[in-house]
């Protein structure tokens, strides 16, 4: 018995550790003909994250608007993924999603750009924690879709020390070091330039 109410307990103290903030994206209303007329149904579409690198959605249906929200952002809850973030403000690097239809590209950004995307993807961004990024959604304008591709290149995002783990070296051995990169840059300049003469 003891055990039962110490494993309630700490199912309680976990749930009470994260806040979560979630976005309300799309709300479909719905309508079933039947013999006496018309039943209204509600969908809702939510985005929940933590905005310090976790995010995730879910959709809900019910006959209320309230009670779809609530089974959407329960849904959202189960069903989040973690991604790495650069300084804590952008994405490590460009990446590329898609799902079904919905196709999104997603670039990091210098600091101050903001979030540069439309509807679904910004309420994704927002709650994952990204400061600076620009998006570009290129296929289907369906919320669902745009919300699962978007998640799609979310998920290819690798850091640097997930990338230096899984070869078995060192970060510093990945990142090219600031001075061999404009010395590289500055001899490929030099040795185009005679070409062109």
């Amino acid at each position: 018995m003891a055990e039962r109410d110490n494993r309630r307990g700490g199912r309680r103290d976990r749930d009470e550790t994260p806040e979560f903030a979630d976005r309300l994206v799309a709300i479909n209303r719905v309508s079933k003909t039947v013999k006496g007329g018309k039943r209204f149904g509600f969908a809702a579409l939510v985005v929940v994250g933590d905005q310090k690198g976790r995010v995730g959605f879910g959709k809900g249906k019910a006959k209320e608007v309230p009670e779809a929200i609530r089974k959407a952002t329960e849904s959202a809850k189960r069903n989040m993924i973690r991604v790495p973030l650069r300084d804590g403000r952008t994405l490590h690097h460009d990446v590329y999603g898609r799902h079904g239809a919905g196709k999104v590209t997603m670039r990091t950004a210098p600091t101050g750009t903001g979030i540069i995307a439309g509807g679904p993807m910004r309420a994704v961004f927002e709650m994952l924690g990204v400061h600076d990024v620009v998006a570009k959604s290129l296929g289907s304008q369906n919320p669902y879709n745009m919300i699962r591709a978007t998640l799609n290149g979310l998920q290819q995002e690798a850091s640097p020390r997930s990338v230096a783990q899984r070869r078995g070296k060192k970060v510093a051995d990945i990142l090219p070091k600031r001075d061999e990169a404009a010395a590289s840059s500055v001899q490929t300049v030099d040795e185009a330039a005679p070409a062109q003469a």
